[in-house]
């Protein structure tokens, strides 16, 4: 095990770097002044001398491959710069708001793994029934609808129609209901179809008609011999849906009005705060790429005859 996470760490360093350099070209091609941006977001009239001293002393005036090499070492030692627009290490902002897209991207996918098992078992329990034909429905449509079209919906009828749950904002169960409902719910449709599919193939399967045959109660054959070999599948989409939650915070926090590094993102791409979109970029790489690697490890407590050399 200890040479497979070894090899597995060591894919993770070409990703960070083409990720890191990929979203810093972008930003640097981006038109638009970052200095001007930053200086002229209070409305504040100045001349181009204090425009040039400030692109000197945040060294936005130095060659792009030396503040990408200035960001890249510094990077490596946990110093990811420092914010354009409020001169605030850029670590201590993002784990600031790393709780709150912790808390939203966890309630879910947890919500989603919940969601897509039910559906999934139920319509593979009632195959070709009306249980199964309006499972699958949901679980399309919930696949289908775009996050921030589904926000406004739920926010439409469940907070300003029945005044269930508040509409934006941070604090308490009640108003994470809302935005991890609207997270959760495409990731629910895919995991809920491919359980399905997976628990169709495994139940042909001529262990399971042996199972069968010596009397094991249906239950633990559906437990024990169906669901756990049809759940390989599901974990490999589960660690790339955590990925997909993670990006979709983005949407949810923007739509819902709530504090996290999906927001914070938004707003410094629209001021063109290089080093705080970077960090950004770069932490969301790590969790989802440490995320893989536990799923890859994960395969061998799902179905024992998987052993990593």
């Amino acid at each position: 095990m200890s040479a497979f996470l070894k090899r597995q760490i060591l894919l993770t360093i070409p990703v960070l770097f083409g990720v890191s350099l990929l979203v810093f070209s972008i930003m640097s091609l981006t038109p638009g002044n970052a200095a001007e941006a930053m200086v002229l977001q209070g409305g504040a009239q100045v001349s181009g001398a204090d425009l040039e001293r400030f692109r000197h002393e945040m060294g936005l005036d130095d060659p792009l491959p030396v503040q990408y090499w200035r960001f890249l070492s510094h990077a490596l030692r946990g110093d990811l710069g420092r914010s354009l627009r409020t001169t605030r290490p850029v670590t201590d902002i993002l784990l600031e708001q790393l709780p709150a897209t912790a808390q939203l991207a966890v309630a879910g996918l947890g919500l989603a793994i919940v969601l897509g098992l039910v559906l999934g078992i139920l319509s593979a329990l009632r195959c070709n029934t009306w249980v199964d034909t309006v499972s699958m429905v949901l679980a399309l449509a919930g696949w289908s609808m775009p996050s921030f079209w589904l926000g406004l919906l739920l926010i439409l009828l469940f907070a300003l129609k029945l005044g269930w749950f508040p509409i934006t904002g941070q604090g308490g169960l009640a108003r994470l209901v809302l935005p991890a409902v609207t997270l959760a719910l495409g990731s629910a449709g895919l995991i809920a179809r491919l359980v399905r599919a997976g628990m169709l193939d495994v139940m042909q399967m001529e262990y399971v008609t042996t199972a069968r045959a010596k009397g094991l109660h249906e239950r633990q054959i559906i437990l024990k011999h169906v669901l756990r070999n049809a759940l390989i599948p599901v974990v490999t989409m589960v660690g790339l849906q955590f990925g997909r939650l993670l990006s979709g915070t983005v949407i949810i926090e923007t739509v819902f009005a709530r504090q996290g590094i999906g927001r914070i993102t938004v707003d410094a791409i629209q001021g063109r705060d290089m080093p705080v979109v970077q960090g950004a970029v770069l932490l969301f790489t790590v969790i989802y790429v440490l995320t893989n690697v536990a799923v890859d490890i994960s395969y061998a407590f799902v179905d024992p005859r998987i052993h990593h050399a």
